[in-house]
């Protein structure tokens, strides 16, 4: 093989297959690798973990038709230290490759082809819709921070992606907080539900381009296409926990405040914060104000109050100041409602007037 390469799109290139690359040391050491296939046609780059994977195509010129298998940590090193313009060249030769800019050379061992595994994609898929790239990178980017770390249940580790009714929404929960996005797309998407895991999703909704992408599922694969490539995913089969039983219907509070003065009344309260990072979340309908304080025996305490515009009773609540900042760069609106369902029930966090986006956190206990 021997094809040469414009040096800015292959190094933009990398960094967006090596992301699907095995990160750590495994049985089948070509996982941890990038293989190059090139024909007169195109020049595809292709990545897989086992479970997600990408075939992306790219721009070149072909001298030589062939296929190799490079390390992805060691390639993505070469190509990303060639500065300025003008093109790379690879040249295989027996079992090493040739990387090469202007006088500079570099000789990389390859790894094994034909060990490399063909991507998984949906022959017959019992799910298929289409939705630009903007929306579905911003469903999953809204909920995945959500999800739980942990893999002892794998559906909360997992991203819900789901339409009904016109409307297709993306939950993730880790039992103390949950996140849900919604986007309306009129009839355009039939019913579907599927679990993405988590992990995989923040991966593919980095790599969406913002065009039109077609997404494919069937009971254990999904796959996201758009003009250059796929990318694929594992699915998680599971069965997700009606959430929706958890979101208060009614409110013994509702207070609304400018999301800056939030913002930063949480970050100076952070700082007096125990070692549970406890912070107190005080409604007063009287004064007309919300309260946050925070306090470390070891630091000191804080207190501070801010207008807003306040109805129901008044109560106070425990939070992980960490969990009540987590959707504030979610929210756009200068405004957020703060909905408390009573002592020990979750609060409900909006942008004000934003009915797409819901947060809802669990409190501590006092």
């Amino acid at each position: 093989m021997n094809i040469s390469i414009d040096k800015k799109e292959l190094t933009e290139v990398m960094g967006t297959v090596s992301r699907f690359a095995e990160r750590k040391g495994g049985t089948l050491p070509v996982l941890g690798g990038i293989a190059i296939v090139a024909t007169k046609e195109k020049i595809r780059f292709c990545a897989t973990n086992l479970e997600t994977g990408i075939d992306f195509t790219i721009g070149g010129v072909v001298k030589t038709e062939g296929a190799i298998a490079l390390p992805a940590g060691v390639f993505k090193e070469i190509t990303s230290s060639f500065s300025g313009n003008g093109t790379l060249t690879i040249e295989q030769t027996g079992d090493t490759a040739l990387i090469s800019s202007g006088n500079a050379k570099s000789t990389i061992k390859t790894l094994s082809y034909d060990d490399f595994p063909t991507l998984s994609i949906p022959d017959s898929p019992n799910t298929s819709f289409s939705l630009s790239g903007v929306i579905l990178r911003d469903l999953l980017q809204s909920v995945a921070s959500c999800a739980s770390p942990s893999t002892v249940r794998p559906e909360l580790a997992s991203i819900l992606l789901s339409a009904e009714g016109g409307i297709v929404k993306a939950v993730a929960t880790d039992s103390f907080r949950l996140a849900e996005k919604k986007v309306s797309v009129g009839g355009k998407v039939s019913p579907f539900s599927i679990l993405v895991p988590a992990k995989n999703a923040i991966d593919i909704a980095q790599t969406l381009p913002d065009d039109e992408i077609t997404v494919n599922a069937d009971a254990h694969q999904c796959s996201f296409s758009f003009s250059k490539g796929v990318v694929v995913t594992r699915l998680v089969s599971a069965t997700y926990p009606d959430y929706t039983q958890i979101i208060p219907k009614s409110f013994a509070a509702e207070a609304t405040i400018l999301k800056k003065d939030f913002e930063a009344g949480l970050r100076r309260a952070s700082v007096f914060t125990d070692s549970f990072q406890k912070v107190r979340l005080g409604i007063d309908v009287g004064k007309k104000q919300i309260t946050l304080s925070a306090q470390n025996n070891d630091v000191g305490e804080s207190t501070e109050s801010f207008p807003v515009a306040v109805t129901g009773e008044g109560l106070e609540l425990s939070f992980n100041h960490r969990y009540l900042q987590a959707p504030l760069s979610l929210i756009s609106t200068e405004s957020i409602s703060l909905s408390a369902a009573g002592i020990g029930r979750p609060l409900v966090v909006r942008g004000s007037g934003d009915t797409s986006f819901l947060y809802l956190v669990m409190p501590m206990n006092q």
